[in-house]
Order: structure tokens, then sequence, then C-alpha cells
């Protein structure tokens, strides 16, 4: 189903909103406006639809261990946020975490970034991977579902490996301690693939699990290909001024050069790197998504498309 802005609004109902201008300033992302606005008409009707999910998954929990008689514990619910680089999935996470923690029937709500669980550059520098960081095979995919195994097995503390981005690398003595929280958002580029027909399974009939078989909810923030880019260049020319001006930066060297060869690096990287792993990996997980968020050129939410019943496979489809 698709909605206009306008409409989607409407879908807030009474739901307060309770973030002010000056949380909303430190959630945003680097020339991402997020005024209050887009919050109210955009982000609480999602976090209210999220909320919903929520309710349901533990009801229809509630049911099965009532019949098969054990208490129940409900597992955290897992929302991902997929999308280009510079969609702006950072700054809808951030938001709507702070959104959802809000709801009182669900107050603990964790973040986690697929970043931290790309393979260290040394090992993609081996594997001949750090022009493809970013793309599915640069992603330690192992460690990554042992932590969504461990997270909906109810494990009372996960670690989750951190990034940096300012060295462009995972930091090996440094973890984000999961609690068990109600609501856990994964936020990342490709969280939204699934295996082709040809690696269903692992070689021994058994299925092969992915990232996808644990979500519970999904949205794909999504934009046209021309502003994906200009807001990927504009981005790398505000961090030319800022971030990478640090020596720790592993940019450090882009800092140094002139408007225009700031502008031609960043549309070469866009167009040999982002614009390749988009095409390739990520554009194509698009409609399978919850909700998909249709932005326009100036970062604000115009179409909202949301996806009423669960994707059948291709072969039940057509009867086989």
């Amino acid at each position: 189903m698709s909605f206009t802005r306008a409409q989607w609004a409407t879908l807030r109902a009474s739901t307060p909103l309770l973030l002010d201008e000056e949380e909303l300033r430190r959630l945003r992302g680097l020339n991402e406006p997020m005024p209050v606005d887009e919050v109210a008409d955009i982000y609480l009707p999602l976090s209210r639809l999220i909320n919903l999910y929520v309710a349901a998954a533990r009801d229809l929990l509630q049911v099965t261990d009532r019949f098969i008689g054990r208490p129940s514990l409900a597992p955290p619910f897992v929302v991902a946020i997929a999308g280009s680089v510079a969609a702006g999935k950072s700054t809808t996470a951030r938001v709507l975490r702070a959104l959802l923690a809000r709801w009182d029937a669900h107050p603990r709500v964790e973040l986690v970034t697929t970043d931290g669980f790309l393979h260290p550059n040394a090992v993609l520098a081996e594997r001949g991977l750090m022009h493809r960081k970013g793309f599915p095979e640069s992603y330690d995919v192992a460690r990554l579902l042992r932590f969504l195994t461990e997270l909906k097995s109810g494990a009372p503390t996960i670690a989750a490996p951190t990034y940096s981005h300012l060295v462009y690398d995972v930091v090996p003595d440094r973890v984000h301690t999961i609690r068990r929280p109600d609501v856990l958002i994964l936020e990342g580029i490709n969280v939204l693939q699934a295996p082709s027909a040809s690696a269903r399974d692992e070689g021994d009939g058994r299925p092969r699990l992915m990232v996808s078989d644990f979500i519970d909810f999904s949205i794909y923030v999504d934009a046209d290909e021309g502003a994906l880019e200009s807001w990927y260049v504009r981005r790398f020319l505000s961090l030319r001024d800022t971030a990478f001006r640090d020596p720790a930066s592993y940019f450090h060297r882009y800092s140094r050069l002139s408007e225009d060869e700031a502008v031609e690096t960043a549309r070469g990287i866009w167009r040999d790197i982002n614009w390749l792993n988009l095409k390739q990996n990520i554009e194509g997980t698009r409609e399978r998504a919850s909700v998909i968020l249709r932005k326009g050129a100036g970062h604000a939410v115009e179409e909202v498309r949301l996806r009423r019943a669960p994707i059948v496979p291709a072969k039940v489809r057509r009867g086989k």
C-alpha cells in the first residue's frame, strides 16, 4: 500500500511527540535535516506501527508458550533499517530508537550497526577486499549470525563489536554490551539480503541461515540515485572540512584537496564503490522491507509504502 506524506501523517493518531528540538539536533546526521514536522509526520506513525507489531509478536508467543506449558519470555524484537550509503539510515535509526524507547511497553531499545561486523582492515587487505568494503563479502557474517542467535535465545549479555569511522576500522578492544533489550534496531546496508536458490543450504541439506531470518520488522530508506550521489558528495565535502582534518583520520589525505578535487574524488568513490554496491546488492532487497520510506531531493520523506502480506516464495506463487 502506498501513502502520501499527508495520508501517513494521519496514522499517528494521538501518539504524543516527546522529542524536543535540542534532542533532535543531537540525533541528526551530517547534512541530514530532521525537522520536528518530519518526526511528527513520518516517524511517530512508524513508531506506533512498530509498537503494534511488538505487542502482536508477544501475544503470539504467549499463545505458543501457553500451549506447551512453559513461562513466557519474549525475545527481543528486531527492527532492521537498510538502504544505500548516504540515504540517512543512521539518523532514521537514532530517531526511531528515541521514539520507541518512550513507549511504556518496551523502554529498553538498543541500536547496533553492522559496521562493527566488518572484517578488520588487515583481513580485508590480506584478501584483497579493501576496495570492496561494504560489499557482502567484507562482513564477518558468521559473527553477526552468532550475535543474533544469542540475542534471540535470550542470552543475558551479548557483546557487539564497535567500529570507528575515524580510523575506518573495527576497534579490537572495544565492545558494546547488550543486555536483553525489548527492541533491537539493526542498521546496515545489507541486512535484508536473502540467499539465492542455489545457496539455500550448507551443502549437507541443512537450511542456511541469513541475517534476514532474525528480523521481525524492516525499513528501507529509499531515494533516487541522483539524490543519493548528491548527498554523498555533500557529506564528503563536509567531512573534508571537519573529521578528515584530524591527523588520526584514515582519510586525512583528503583534507588537503581543493573543492573541485574533493568533488571529483567523492564522485569517483560513489561511482566505483557505493553505486556499484547499491545496484548489485542493496537495491534488490528493497521490496523485502515491511516499510519503504521514499525520500525527495531535500531528504524529506514524500511517500511511504507498507507491505501488508509476508513475502511468498516464487515457487509458491506459481503453484508448485
